[in-house]
């Protein structure tokens, strides 16, 4: 399968998966949904690719790198999920692109990366202008939403690392994902109590671990190995209107005026930042024979 069709497929499926967090977050907290689903979803990827198979391919820096980014990964979906809760799905996804953007601007040296990070920082401004408004509530989202934008520019950074590791990518993850579970649940378990009570909760609990982290997650990391990181970036700019599309049908969060210009402006400013790497990358080539 192409690799723009397998990436709109974990985009699909991930947002979906937090469009039914949304309506659990009544019953459980947020970080709670979140530890579950990174718990049930480790379970899921260990049974499947059972890394401890894989023991001659771990060193203590690849096993190392693979703790530091399930705890990244974790952070990441915890804080994103508590945004969840106070802003609208689209706008949560498009403040959270602040994390690539900015490993992109940051790591890259043309105009485009330059340009690509005042243009998100337009978006995201107009975003979070309009999110305030709403109420005070929605400050509380905006700060998770930020630390969420942090992992993530953390989670890319070390996810090739894992991706290319000698244990393969997707058994990486499961190591990755088992850590971050044990690290948080000394912090969030108690509150998972009610899904041993509640089946149809309990579902929809694997039902969210599935969509959002077992399938998005492994179909990046076959992505990752089969793109360069370029490409991969161009690829994310279907995100924020995969997520805004999502929010609107299932959710019923339209977004209107100055949110659908910062949408756009978030967009342009990871496709503008992805050429720039794939320039870059096009000028460091050498010359075919």
């Amino acid at each position: 399968m192409p690799a723009p069709l397998l990436f709109a497929l974990s985009g699909l499926t991930q947002y979906l998966g937090a469009a039914v967090a949304v309506r659990v977050f009544g019953t459980l907290a947020p970080a709670t949904v979140a530890w579950l689903r990174i718990t049930i979803a480790a379970l899921v990827l260990l049974l499947w690719r059972r890394p401890w198979r894989a023991r001659g391919l771990w060193t203590w820096p690849s096993l190392r790198t693979a703790i530091v980014f399930g705890i990244v990964l974790a952070l990441m979906n915890v804080a994103f999920y508590v945004a969840l809760d106070h802003l609208p799905l689209g706008t949560a996804v498009s403040i959270e692109f602040l994390g690539p953007v900015a490993v992109a601007a940051v790591t890259g040296h043309g105009w485009r990366d330059r340009v690509g990070i005042g243009v998100a920082a337009i978006g995201v401004v107009l975003l979070a202008g309009v999110s305030l408004s709403a109420g005070p509530d929605a400050t509380v989202g905006l700060v998770a939403i930020l630390v969420a934008a942090a992992c993530w520019a953390a989670y890319i950074l070390l996810g090739r690392r894992v991706a290319h590791g000698r244990a393969g990518g997707v058994t990486g993850l499961a190591v990755a994902m088992s850590a971050g579970a044990v690290v948080f649940a000394p912090f969030l378990s108690t509150g998972a109590l009610p899904v041993l009570h509640d089946g149809r909760l309990a579902l929809l609990v694997v039902a969210i671990a599935v969509c959002s982290s077992v399938v998005p997650y492994a179909i990046e990391q076959v992505v990752l190995r089969r793109v360069r990181a370029a490409t991969f970036a161009v690829l994310l700019a279907m995100l924020p209107a995969m997520a805004g599309l999502v929010g609107a049908v299932v959710l019923r969060q339209v977004p209107h005026g100055l949110e659908v210009l910062g949408l756009l402006l978030v967009t342009g400013a990871i496709v503008l930042t992805g050429l720039d790497s794939e320039d870059q990358l096009a000028d460091e080539a050498p010359t075919p024979a």
